[in-house]
């Protein structure tokens, strides 16, 4: 049994695939962890999630949180296109990928898989978040908006049991995930910004081996798609 973790895949649903299938080899008794932001700005968001919906049929133990982007995604099927923060080529893609014409049709089968997602996944040894927490607070768990978008933040490594912390949400460039990997640093962002091909330091997707902490990286395979340089 391996145990995988990966994050942002952002509607690169041909790269995730291609990553789990012929890289990690993902196998049933398997255990892969995806850190949110499975949707928006890529070419094919429903096709994350049906690969998703699809391995979990097939009883692959696959296990998503909710990242800035899913909840977002989900905020739009009410609210419409103002709540999210994409460009307009961008939320064509989107639209595009469903075979919708406004966001507000999106598909309840979609709005109930996102729906279920959790903020965060404690295991024996790691804490997994999409973005961070807010260790300012004294609930940690309790400030769900943290936990999506927050940025620099410093660890107070008592208020998670000194466990390791996985998260994605700010694209990294490769050579600092490489280096955080190698020294098997206790905080890991494994947001390799696979998006983003069109930025040299970023365009890949990364899977982190838990345990042997051996890391995967494979460039981008959607390409190409309308997407903006990441600034």
């Amino acid at each position: 049994m391996a145990r995988y973790a990966l994050t942002d895949i952002h509607g690169c649903a041909h790269t995730f695939k291609t990553m789990a299938l012929e890289q990690l080899k993902l196998k049933k008794t398997d255990e892969l962890y995806i850190l949110g932001d499975l949707v928006n700005k890529g070419p094919d968001s429903k096709g994350v999630i049906d690969f998703i919906l699809h391995l979990q049929k097939q009883h692959y133990q696959v296990f998503c949180l909710r990242g800035n982007h899913d909840q977002m995604l989900l905020q739009a099927s009410k609210k419409g296109e103002k709540a999210l923060s994409l460009t307009a080529p961008e939320k064509k893609l989107t639209l595009k990928s469903f075979n919708i014409s406004h966001f507000e049709q999106l598909p309840e089968k979609y709005v109930q898989f996102i729906k279920s997602l959790p903020y965060y996944l404690e295991l024996p040894d790691y804490f997994l978040v999409h973005a961070g927490f807010d260790f300012n607070q004294k609930d940690i768990f309790k400030d769900t908006d943290a936990m999506l978008n927050i940025r620099n933040y410093k660890i107070d490594w008592a208020k998670i049991n000194n466990k390791r912390l996985l998260h994605g949400h700010t694209p990294t460039p490769l050579h600092s995930i490489k280096k955080a990997a190698y020294h098997q640093d206790s905080r890991i962002n494994l947001d390799a910004g696979c998006v983003y091909f069109r930025n040299a330091a970023f365009g890949n997707l990364v899977a982190l081996d838990l345990d042997s902490q051996e890391l995967f990286i494979l460039p981008n395979v959607d390409r190409p798609y309308a997407v903006a340089r990441k600034s």
